[in-house]
């Protein structure tokens, strides 16, 4: 267990993180197969699969984090699945969905930091995408690419800062490790989504090859990666 900072208190919370409930907590992340009928009902979301990759942006902001803390403090949240819980609340007058962590399952990194994003990516993420997966018919690239365009902005922001390049460098390359994502699922999807490209190079260009429906959910907009511009 580590202590953290009011700063990083603060980061987390600027994605909709939280380690003090300010909400009640309605399911986490080994129920949300049985829980995507409130996901709809909390966004407003027309129909299941919709509902699925809102449900995935909002992932996606917690595992941005991970890695993040991981970069930055060479810290990351390491507790169980039970303990990922989300609730509902408002932003920016919309209803949505946040994450509550408690705060003393941060840990260290390890020195071999792989073992932290496979921890990661096939722990945290994947479990969770191949329980929306199973529930309605959304692909799983739309679900990945929910989470990738989080990272894009923190590891641009990373390489142009002296003082954290180096060690984001490191841990870029190791996030989209071949050998760690083919020990649960096909290929790096990180890896094909940036196709070779920095972070600097896709910022505010339609990297993504589906959509993930954000113009679709009430009160939101098309994202700044759509590949379609009409």
């Amino acid at each position: 267990m580590t202590t953290l900072s009011n700063d990083q208190i603060r980061q987390l919370n600027n994605y909709s993180v939280y380690v003090e409930p300010i909400g009640t907590p309605l399911f986490h992340a080994k129920n949300v197969d049985s829980s995507l009928s409130m996901i709809k009902l909390i966004s407003s979301a027309p129909t299941d699969p919709i509902a699925a990759s809102f449900f995935m942006r909002r992932v996606g902001m917690f595992i941005s984090m991970q890695f993040y803390m991981m970069t930055m403090y060479d810290e990351i949240w390491d507790g169980p699945l039970e303990d990922l819980t989300f609730f509902a609340t408002t932003e920016y007058g919309n209803k949505t969905i946040s994450t509550y962590i408690r705060k003393e399952h941060f840990r260290e990194t390890r020195e071999n930091r792989s073992k932290d994003v496979q921890l990661i990516w096939e722990h945290q993420c994947y479990p969770i995408i191949q329980q929306l997966r199973a529930i309605c018919s959304v692909s799983p690239l739309t679900l990945w690419e929910n989470v990738f365009g989080y990272l894009l902005w923190h590891y641009y922001v990373f390489f142009d800062n002296e003082a954290i390049a180096e060690q984001a460098k490191h841990d870029w390359a190791i996030m989209q490790d071949e050998s760690i994502w083919t020990t649960f699922t096909s290929k790096s999807f990180l890896s094909n989504y940036l196709k070779g490209k920095n972070p600097a190079h896709l910022i505010n260009s339609p990297v993504r090859t589906t959509c993930c429906f954000s113009k679709d959910v009430p009160g939101l907009q098309k994202c700044g990666f759509c590949p379609f511009n009409s």
